[in-house]
């Protein structure tokens, strides 16, 4: 009797875990809670509720034993939304097109100059320490927000998943570190602060920059936006060529 009520019970639980709507459900709802925690904790950086979802949910994977591929059967759905949010990155563009007018060519020379050398050094760095291919190439869209590092990731033959976590990492770190190294240049300037921070931390250095006041904020919106642009061109160029020099 109870060896039948176990084995019901497991198989049970085995129907349940594949189930792709479980999965999608629980994303929504354990982002939702790492928003909660983000709050809660004075929006401190290391909390990003980005971080906080992977974690909480890589860890419910691992302990039921539930492959990505089961995982992303559910995901895919929200995977889906990756486009619209991409296209959407075009509004903010848009609603800085007068001080883009006024400041086009420093900041065409800091887009060009720090988009380049992000993607540059990160696969240059990955090569030198023995790196694969697929790896070297996940790692180059890491100074973009996720939707656009993600597309340049697939297209280029990387691991979209992986480029994805790097995202989430080079954000929070960004973040963390850049209100000390601006500190220690010395840069008063708004544009230039909100600028750096966009271009190398994206949308979780984005979320600092508005800490720090509203025009910071501002022009770190507009430096994600252009970078993640700026990327998507670049890096089918230069990518495949220093992977090249490795392999």
């Amino acid at each position: 009797m109870w060896e039948n009520f176990l084995s019901q019970l497991v198989h049970t639980k085995d129907q349940l875990l594949a189930e792709p709507s479980l999965w999608l459900c629980l994303t929504l709802l354990v982002y939702a809670l790492g928003m909660w925690i983000y709050k809660k904790s004075g929006y401190k950086t290391i909390f990003t509720p980005l971080l906080v979802a992977i974690v909480i949910l890589a860890t419910i994977l691992l302990l039921t034993g539930t492959s990505y591929k089961t995982f992303m059967q559910g995901g895919q759905h929200i995977n889906f939304l990756l486009g619209p949010a991409t296209v959407a990155l075009a509004v903010p563009l848009y609603e800085q097109r007068l001080r883009l007018a006024k400041l086009w060519f420093p900041l065409a020379c800091g887009l060009v100059a720090g988009g380049t050398v992000a993607i540059a050094s990160a696969v240059i760095i990955a090569g030198v320490l023995g790196a694969s291919p697929e790896t070297m190439i996940s790692i180059a869209p890491k100074s973009v927000t996720v939707p656009i590092a993600m597309g340049v990731s697939h297209t280029l033959g990387g691991i979209p998943e992986l480029t994805a976590a790097l995202v989430v990492i080079t954000g929070v770190v960004g973040a963390l570190m850049s209100p000390t190294v601006l500190m220690l240049l010395r840069e008063k300037n708004d544009a230039i602060r909100g600028f750096s921070i966009g271009l190398t931390a994206h949308g979780v250095g984005t979320a600092t920059a508005f800490q720090m006041n509203r025009d910071t904020g501002a022009f770190s919106g507009l430096s994600m936006g252009l970078t993640g642009l700026y990327t998507a061109f670049a890096a089918p160029a230069i990518v495949p060529w220093i992977v090249g020099l490795f392999h």
